[in-house]
């Protein structure tokens, strides 16, 4: 749709991404007195070497020994640029083109000897020619002068939306996703946003113009900064069906609404905030990304994948138990480690017994070159490799963890495996069954001789994708299914003491409602017990205290201003009610509040200066973030879906907190002359490709050479208008914002107006002596480049056919 609608976008957040960081891998300046001849020292660049990463890798045979060098090598060089046509652009097709036969041939001098024989070239395995692989790194592209022309192409395409710059392995869990345009998606640890980018194009994908699709996509990450520079990526996109939200992925809220409430309205759609789709793409060491970032490698230490696995392993199991039963989850990384990856997987099939399995997607995406899951990997802790739990020292099983190892059986299950009943009969029946003395006696009685686990869970399924295969970085996938609800979870026995059993969970009762698996992991201990003797209703009953406790952050909970952590579960619960009423009001910390804009005369007075048609849904569609009407400055809009979402989310108390959400629709014109138009809010570039089919005020048509000259004067007098009758009716429009269609011959065509993914629109104001366009400069710049071929050969036919004539 037309204008590409990025106008007025908070600037402030590129702050957070324009301090640019160190080149590593350009050599850094000699000293000045080395330069000058006064001295002889040497300087050498960044070493790209780490010999605990290869002892590390070559004994987890992460590539065969034959293929070691070939790895390493790769790794060492800079990644290559690689970006993303959005498929939702109205000039989608035309930067394909301008890509195949344009930029394919002009770059293919600039092809370095020994490298790939093309300068760029799109990613086969990426539906449709829309992923593109590069010759040249990130520096080459900047430093390059003949280079310039194709990288102002990414900058400015970039800035506006058109495309996005995207590491190639970083595509490719959006499409294992399988997303459709209906469904539910969430994405946990969001930022920066290019993967949340990406599931938005694929919702939008079918969606025709002015119409918007039935699913939506929450974005959450903890980081606010972070969540700033997902909030930049993601604005670029125009949507009104996002959500971005401020949580720990592992403590994400449920949102689930009691049976028994009563406030709920009768065309409520969902009682429970679940999805169709679950990305997981966790927080991790990051040595896949060594190309990119090679600071790491002399960063880098096992001990940085030890740490990360647990909450991985929480962040997951969260996702799983968010997840509709049919749903799909991908579970990604960019760590070559298995500690973060195959260990982990095993361990969410392991809890959740048979609920999720691991799907095989061999012959998804053919094309993409990709080596099958680890079965069996070992664990390296101070120097010493372990093959299973049992060899870990006792000293060191607060950090290693059983669930590292591909069996995942805990000291205790393997202790009951050897069949020494007799020993633990004697461990139980005496009064210090957790000393250390018993637990070496327990050391004593098992194997001492190294032996190496084997997973025998389907881990082959999972995907692994290095980077000497196609010239890319390395990343991690395994998706996964939900077939059924997750059992409840069973309270792990004390070492010595017996097990106690709960309830199995109602299969009729969604996992959820039954117990929030991962939710429980940082309450108190008194909670936790409590939870794991209660059978099946007490704990429907009191699950939604428990995630009011989870949905407020440890540092508001543990602030002067909150109230203390509670010491049982009663207190948990009169904590929650009172957290419930404070968050009704709002009262995120340091987040605007999100409220139903309702008020009728700015409404009203919207839909008749702008001829609204009625079939567009206002009445709970409209979002501001100020509490006070007269002072709202900003009006957004919101689909259907989200709409959903925020109805529950005002049911269950606000235990969402949301950093944006919805489309810019309307702003309020703060000039002076806008103050005395019949109307005091506009239209905003990113809300009108969703309006406009709805406009019949205030619209007028231009023909190609007058909507060329705004888009190039910025402001045109009524009298300078090559069409005078177009420069009349502008002339004639009441004083305020208006909207400027692209007529499609040579003269404005208003009569045969109807909205498609080829028109072009933009939002201008009508002032007393002239017209002026409302777009920033860089999205008249890229209308202008996109169009320029097109009116000029539409007014050049139109000239020779008057000459003839």
């Amino acid at each position: 749709m037309g204008g590409g609608g990025r106008g007025g976008r908070a600037r402030t957040q590129r702050k957070h991404f324009q301090q640019s960081r160190e080149n590593v891998w350009k050599h850094p300046k000699p000293p000045p007195s080395s330069q000058n001849g006064h001295d002889n020292a040497t300087w050498t660049p960044f070493a790209t070497q780490n010999s605990a990463f290869d002892e590390y890798y070559k004994e987890q045979r992460i590539v065969a020994s034959e293929e070691w060098d070939t790895f390493v090598e790769v790794l060492r060089t800079p990644l290559p640029a690689t970006f993303r046509i959005n498929s939702s652009s109205q000039f989608s097709a035309d930067i394909r083109s301008q890509l195949e036969n344009d930029f394919l041939q002009s770059l293919q001098a600039e092809v370095v000897e020994g490298g790939e024989t093309e300068a760029i070239r799109p990613l086969l395995w990426y539906p449709e020619n829309l992923a593109w692989h590069t010759n040249f790194s990130r520096m080459q592209l900047r430093k390059n002068q003949t280079l310039e022309r194709f990288h102002e192409f990414l900058k400015l395409e970039n800035e506006i939306g058109n495309i996005t710059r995207q590491e190639a392995v970083s595509m490719v869990p959006p499409l294992f996703l399988d997303v459709h345009p209906s469904h539910f998606v969430l994405d946990m640890c969001a930022a920066p946003g290019s993967k949340t980018f990406q599931l938005l194009e694929i919702i939008y994908k079918s969606c025709k113009a002015g119409s918007l699709p039935d699913g939506m996509v929450m974005a959450n990450d903890l980081d606010v900064q972070r969540c700033n520079l997902l909030i930049h990526q993601t604005k670029r996109m125009c949507t009104a069906n996002l959500i971005v939200t401020n949580h720990e992925a592992q403590h994400f809220p449920g949102c689930r609404l009691n049976r028994n409430h009563e406030t709920i309205s009768s065309d409520q759609h969902i009682s429970q905030l679940l999805f169709d789709r679950v990305l997981c793409d966790v927080p991790c060491s990051g040595d896949g990304t060594l190309r990119k970032a090679p600071d790491l490698w002399r960063k880098w230490s096992t001990g940085m994948g030890h740490g990360l696995h647990s909450l991985q392993v929480l962040i997951a199991m969260r996702g799983a138990s968010l997840l509709k039963v049919g749903g799909r989850m991908v579970y990604s990384t960019c760590s070559m480690n298995p500690i973060e990856n195959e260990a982990v997987v095993a361990e969410i099939l392991r809890r959740c017994g048979g609920s999720v399995e691991l799907v095989d997607v061999s012959h998804e995406l053919p094309q993409l070159i990709r080596r099958p899951g680890l079965k069996r990997w070992k664990v390296l802790d101070k120097g010493m490799w372990l093959g299973s739990y049992k060899d870990v020292p006792n000293s060191r099983r607060s950090v290693i963890h059983h669930s590292m190892f591909p069996s995942g059986r805990s000291f205790q299950d393997l202790f009951d495996s050897n069949h020494n009943v007799d020993m633990q009969n004697d461990i139980n029946d005496g009064d210090n069954g957790d000393s250390e003395d018993s637990v070496q006696t327990m050391e004593n009685s098992t194997t001492n001789d190294f032996t190496e686990e084997v997973s025998n869970f389907p881990l082959e399924r999972c995907v692994r994708i290095v980077p000497h295969d196609q010239n890319s970085g390395a990343f991690f996938i395994a998706v996964l299914q939900k077939v059924s609800p997750l059992p409840a979870i069973q309270e792990k026995p004390k070492r010595g003491i017996a097990k106690k059993h709960v309830k199995p969970a109602n299969p009729d009762i969604e996992d959820k409602e039954v117990l929030q698996v991962d939710l429980l992991e940082n309450t108190s201990k008194e909670v936790l017990e409590a939870v794991s003797v209660a059978d099946v209703s007490e704990i429907e009953s009191n699950i939604m205290d428990l995630e009011v406790r989870s949905s407020v952050s440890h540092e508001e909970w543990n602030s002067g201003e909150e109230a203390r952590e509670p010491e049982n579960a009663e207190s948990i619960a009169r904590v929650a009610q009172g957290k419930r009423k404070l968050q009704i009001q709002g009262r995120w910390r340091g987040v605007d509040p999100v409220i139903f804009f309702k008020d009728d005369v700015i409404i009203n007075s919207i839909k008749a200066f702008y001829g609204i048609d009625k079939q567009f849904p206002f009445n709970g569609h409209l979002i501001s973030r100020n509490s006070d009407p007269n002072h709202v400055k900003r009006i957004y809009y919101v689909s259907k879906s989200v709409k959903d979402v925020l109805e529950l989310n005002f049911s269950v108390g606000q235990q969402l907190k949301i950093a944006s959400i919805g489309l810019k629709m309307f702003e309020r014109q703060s000039s002076r002359e806008g103050s005395s138009a019949p109307c005091s809010f506009r239209i905003s570039s990113e809300g009108l490709p969703v309006i406009l089919p709805y406009i019949t005020k205030q619209i007028i048509h231009a023909s190609p050479v007058d909507f060329k000259r705004l888009l190039q004067n910025k402001a045109v007098r009524f009298a300078d208008f090559v069409d005078a009758e177009f420069g009349e009716k502008a002339a004639n429009l009441m004083l305020g914002c208006c909207v400027v269609v692209l007529g499609k011959g040579n003269i404005a065509d208003s009569e045969s107006f109807q909205v498609d993914e080829s028109t072009i629109a933009i939002g201008c104001w009508k002032g007393r002596a002239s017209l002026t366009v409302m777009v920033t400069a860089t999205d008249c710049q890229e209308l202008l480049e996109r169009l320029l071929v097109r009116l000029d050969s539409t007014w050049l036919f139109c000239a020779r056919r008057q000459a003839v004539q």
